[in-house]
């Protein structure tokens, strides 16, 4: 046996590597996107030994050894074997560790006489902050989601509804007996299951629970790409609350951020006495704005440890989407930069060539072993092809998040109401692009922070007019084309500030108009799921049809969505004023019944109880180019929604 003896007994057997010579070519060439079976730190037996076998990437290190609680945080007695001069792996197996060994690797470097401590880039689970240790961890775990996972095509296709819920776990409720702490991840499951189904959202996103250092950035500047935080349990707790919540029939998406990392030191930057993960020119490896650090996208090994990170989430915890942050910033070189700030590429542009690369590949890969899944782009500008296939010239995403949608909605509906007819044009102008993406409408925690208010309290009027104002808001989004995405807290119409340091104000539902709020986005997600219509066809033309977006002069829009496979019609009129309209004609596609399905005015939201009796009967009267029409009331700030029966 081939082994290094060093103070004590301690051995480190650097005979039987795991990772073998195709790894190490494809891990070079950086197409190995499951790196997390091979490097880190992984439980396994050697001639008969239960221990630990390690592996790390710092290429431009001297020396790198294991220190730990099992040897007291000695540099010198567990030494680990550089693989070759090739690959810049270090490897060796300790023998007699398991789970819960806290552990880190010291690295020597080649320059500077530089050496440092450093947690696991691959480690499964890290102490809590702010402790640094990288945790050996078993990820073994019993799943009762089979159900689930054999059926979640059905529940994530583009013609399939998907009204997402999103939170963020240490602050969506809270135990105030227990000095305000955050539920743990068993704790959340069948109360956010619960309240899921109540409310009939489809899916939950959560903000990016991978380890972080610092709990106020709510995950954004994320350290552990391989471990949820352990803030609110285990591997197995996190893996608990998604098997719980895929049994209740709720898909789960994760944000993930492959735009930045803090230069926390026990983390990755400056890794090996190099610029080993980040960009050495700060010009395209330093994000001014974040004051972190920015991924080398041109080289091979950061390019499958970052695919390597995404597809593990979909491989060991089940999960059925991943939220992309931030891809603007990644798309251009001159992100948030000055002049003389940035690099441009190869052909003198703006465009920052590496990353677009693997945006494409971490599409592809993701698509190509996970077909029933789903990728969404947060991405604020023009982009051509965002969610459009790679092999068209796209970026190969599944949806992308309409941020001109939610800027336009709410300049529109802080507007005092007398004003709205002078951006009428606010309004309907999303329509134009629509279907240019496979479009989310997000109403997102971004609105809701940095003294931005609550989204209640952009609404303007008295009391009664902000709700009506919100279930309005609300009604316009479920009406209009596109998937539903919607922050914690906003469902009911939260006060104050979205604050991660306390719980959401759950007090305020004893309140008529806010338990009004909550129901009238319950019935919405119910009517937006049952009705093919208002899903089936939200990335074509198809599906929608304007009735009239003329009527600038009364704040007034109507519109009809339309199903493929049923043929069955919505027709959603929107009222933006206070004004009550007893009789109002609108242009129907056909003549008969039209069935007032939901009224954001009745008084179980909280409105003033003006309506059409369940429904109207068409009259032979021409209006909007139409043969039929009907003559409806129109209650004051309200959406309102009929069927043809």
């Amino acid at each position: 046996m081939n082994g290094v003896k060093s103070a004590g007994e301690a051995l480190v057997v650097h005979d039987a590597s795991h990772i073998s010579d195709h790894d190490i070519y494809f891990f070079k060439e950086g197409n190995h996107f499951s790196l997390y079976n091979k490097l880190g730190a992984h439980i396994t037996e050697k001639n008969g030994v239960r221990g630990v076998h390690f592996a790390v990437w710092a290429p431009n290190a001297e020396r790198v050894s294991v220190i730990g609680d099992f040897n007291g945080w000695n540099t010198e007695t567990h030494v680990l074997k550089v693989r070759d001069d090739w690959s810049g792996i270090w490897e060796g197996f300790i023998p007699a560790l398991d789970t819960g060994t806290l552990y880190k690797y010291h690295i020597k470097s080649r320059y500077y006489g530089y050496s440092v401590q450093k947690g696991d880039p691959f480690a499964f689970h890290w102490e809590c902050p702010p402790k640094t240790a990288s945790v050996v961890w078993d990820l073994s775990y019993k799943w009762g989601d089979g159900e689930w996972m054999k059926k979640r095509k059905a529940h994530n296709g583009l013609d399939k509804p998907i009204s997402i819920y999103e939170v963020h776990l240490g602050s969506w409720k809270k135990v105030p007996e227990e000095g305000n702490r955050s539920l743990s991840y068993r704790e959340m499951a069948p109360q956010l299951a619960e309240y899921v189904k109540e409310m009939g959202f489809t899916h939950v996103e959560f903000l990016p629970i991978m380890e972080h250092p610092f709990y106020g950035s709510w995950g954004y500047q994320t350290l552990g790409y391989f471990a949820p935080t352990c803030r609110y349990g285990t591997p197995q707790d996190f893996m608990y609350l998604i098997d719980y919540l895929h049994q209740n029939d709720i898909g789960v998406i994760l944000d993930w951020v492959p735009s930045h990392f803090p230069g926390d030191e026990y983390g990755l930057s400056y890794f090996d006495g190099t610029h080993l993960f980040e960009h050495s020119d700060m010009r395209k490896g330093f994000h001014p704005d974040w004051g972190s650090y920015i991924f080398n996208y041109g080289r091979h090994e950061v390019r499958a440890f970052l695919i390597s990170s995404a597809m593990f989430w979909f491989d060991k915890y089940h999960i059925d989407g991943m939220r992309v942050d931030a891809v603007a910033s990644m798309l251009y070189l001159d992100y948030s930069r000055k002049e003389g700030e940035w690099l441009p590429n190869e052909h003198g542009g703006r465009e920052n060539i590496e990353a677009i690369g693997l945006l494409k590949s971490l599409n592809e890969a993701i698509y190509r072993e996970f077909p029933d899944v789903q990728t969404f782009a947060e991405e604020s500008t023009a982009w051509p092809m965002v969610s459009k296939p790679t092999w068209l010239g796209g970026l190969g995403f599944g949806m992308k998040w309409n941020m001109g949608w939610m800027h336009d909605t709410l300049k529109y509906f802080s507007k005092d109401s007398v004003y709205r007819k002078y951006y009428h044009n606010q309004l309907t102008f999303s329509i134009w692009y629509a279907f240019t993406e496979n479009f989310i409408l997000p109403l997102s925690h971004d609105e809701v922070v940095h003294g931005k208010g609550s989204l209640i309290g952009k609404m303007p009027g008295d009391e009664w007019q902000r709700h009506a104002n919100l279930r309005l808001l609300f009604g316009y989004m479920y009406g209009h084309p596109g998937k539903k995405l919607l922050f914690m807290g906003l469902e009911f119409g939260q006060v104050r500030e979205w604050t991660h340091d306390y719980s959401l104000e759950w007090h305020v539902l004893q309140y008529p108009y806010h338990a009004g709020a909550k129901a009238w986005v319950r019935d919405l997600n119910r009517l937006y799921k049952n009705e093919k219509a208002l899903h089936e066809l939200d990335f074509s033309p198809e599906g929608y049809e304007w009735v009239d977006f003329h009527d600038w002069e009364n704040s007034v829009v109507s519109f009809i969505r339309k199903s493929h496979t049923t043929n069955e019609k919505i027709l959603v009129v929107l009222n933006l004023t206070p004004v009550y309209r007893p009789e109002y004609r609108v242009g129907v596609p056909e003549g008969g019944w039209w069935q007032e399905v939901l009224n954001s005015d009745s008084e179980m939201y909280g409105g003033s109880g003006k309506g059409n009796l369940g429904g109207i009967h068409s009259e032979e009267i021409a209006a909007h180019k139409r043969h039929d029409s009907i003559n409806m009331t129109l209650p004051p700030l309200a959406a309102v929604f009929f069927k043809k029966g």
